[in-house]
């Protein structure tokens, strides 16, 4: 699948712009602040329903406007397709000029993959973030993940807010049996599904960042959970009287992580600079693969202020690793790809420029 073209009025800093982009490969540059992340955030949105930068969908819209729109045309399956968003006091998106009732169903219409320098926090941050990485490539791929999240989170407030009423309010301990058997319900299917993924992600890591290294890295992730299929809901009623006292509930897949680890040791902790920027770029690139795999094409790839990370050499290796996918680049600085073909566009105060 490729993006053939975008159209952005009133979207963050732009007036109103259009894009045709390559169907291979796409060089987007300008200094900084000049909306080339913007470009980027569209087919985001476009793609999942809400920005890669924030939770409020009022600060998409260009300041002192009161609506934004966007418009993507791509091709997928040899099919010629358009997303329209439509933003206000409400979010209106259009799939081929057809209004849909949640924003849910546009999930796996384009099929991205973003690189950004901010993604080595999937690393070093809290382990929210890396569930968050889960999240959105299971959802691309496996529509009912997003009800069973929904759910699950829905049923978990539900609980924490009945432990709190059990200590303050000395509500009955044998009512929490109604919320333990539905989170564990919706709990073990969520976990499926991520051990599912992790183990597709593990295959397909391992022989990319053998190649990258030249051999001398071995990779592997490990799925840290505190529940299975055998221990789900004994370890709910296990541990009643410390969530009582605590609030919250301390079991479940609320509570995953996964870790990343190279020749044994946890990149994320012992890792150097350079083999946590490599094991990110190579779980990237291996998440593409597994999204090939299961929809039979290319997603399109999106790579945010990609010359911070790399190097000249790093950047064209980079990109013949992924040479079947439609990739789009922002950079600061104008960059030559050698006997490539690609498009390349210079951004200046929200004006688009081919160059």
């Amino acid at each position: 699948m490729y993006i053939k073209e975008i159209k952005l009025e009133n979207f963050r800093n732009y007036d109103f712009e259009k894009l045709k982009l390559n169907e291979k490969i796409n060089v987007i540059f300008g200094d900084n602040a000049q909306g080339k992340t913007n470009i980027l955030e569209a087919i985001f949105v476009s793609a999942l329903g809400k920005s890669f930068r924030t939770n409020k969908d009022n600060e998409l819209i260009k300041e002192n406007k009161n609506y934004a729109k966007l418009e993507i045309n791509f091709e997928k399956n040899n099919r010629n397709e358009k997303i329209n968003l439509e933003l206000s006091n409400k979010k209106l998106f259009f799939i081929n000029e057809i209004p849909i009732k949640k924003t849910s169903e546009i999930i796996g219409k384009i099929n991205v993959v973003l690189f950004s320098p901010e993604d080595i926090e999937i690393l070093r941050s809290e382990p929210i973030r890396r569930r968050k990485f889960l999240n959105i490539m299971i959802s691309q791929l496996r529509p009912m993940y997003i009800h069973l999240m929904s759910q699950y989170n829905k049923i978990l407030e539900q609980r924490n807010n009945y432990l709190k009423q059990i200590k303050y309010e000395n509500k009955l301990k044998n009512n929490l049996e109604i919320w333990d058997e539905q989170l564990s319900k919706y709990g073990l299917k969520i976990y499926e599904y991520r051990k599912e993924f992790i183990e597709k992600i593990n295959n397909k890591i391992k022989e990319i960042h053998l190649k990258t290294t030249e051999n001398i890295e071995n990779i592997d992730i490990k799925y840290k959970t505190n529940i299975n299929k055998e221990n789900y809901l004994i370890n709910l009623k296990k541990n009643i009287e410390k969530d009582i006292q605590k609030g919250y509930t301390s079991i479940g897949i609320h509570r995953d992580d996964f870790e990343i680890y190279i020749n044994n040791k946890n990149v994320g902790i012992y890792g150097s600079q350079g083999q946590q920027r490599s094991s990110i770029i190579s779980l990237k690139l291996a998440e593409a693969e597994v999204v090939y795999d299961e929809i039979d094409d290319y997603p399109v790839i999106l790579l945010d202020d990609f010359m911070s990370e790399l190097d000249k050499k790093r950047v064209n290796g980079f990109i013949k690793n992924i040479k079947n996918n439609q990739v789009i680049i922002t950079c600061t600085e104008k960059i030559t790809l050698d006997k490539m073909v690609y498009n390349l566009f210079k951004v200046e105060n929200a004006k688009i420029e081919k160059m």
